[in-house]
């Protein structure tokens, strides 16, 4: 059973910063396509970031590229989310998640594990 924990959420003021870490209990964690969704109050989830097994593939939401980047260590069996130049709209909850089906996928569907969520709050 994999087991992903979320960390580094909070609020912080628009133009901030903030990283999200996600942490992994898992053997394998190299065959893993991770990524980061979020939802918004009264929204459904969607995908923010991806990054396939190697890492040497990323992929954005367009209302986040060139603000965030995601990237994982292995080593340590965890991703993150560095997020730049926040925005109200960024406001959600955020939430990790793994695959193993595809070296990336940016579809919710294809995620089988998922963590419980770190809340992010950007205010204006």
């Amino acid at each position: 059973q994999v087991r992903l924990v979320e960390s580094g959420g909070g609020l912080v003021q628009a133009g901030g910063s903030l990283r999200l870490s996600c942490t992994a209990s898992v053997h394998t964690f190299t065959v893993y396509g991770l990524g980061w969704f979020r939802q918004a109050p009264g929204k459904e989830r969607a995908f923010v970031a991806g990054i396939s097994t190697t890492g040497g593939y990323t992929g954005y939401a367009d209302s986040v590229k060139g603000r965030f980047t995601i990237s994982r260590d292995d080593a340590k069996n965890t991703v993150y989310l560095q997020m730049n130049s926040l925005k109200p709209e960024d406001t959600a909850v955020y939430y990790c998640a793994a695959q193993w089906r595809r070296p990336y996928s940016h579809f919710g569907k294809d995620y089988d594990h998922w963590g419980q969520g770190t809340q992010v709050t950007v205010s204006s």
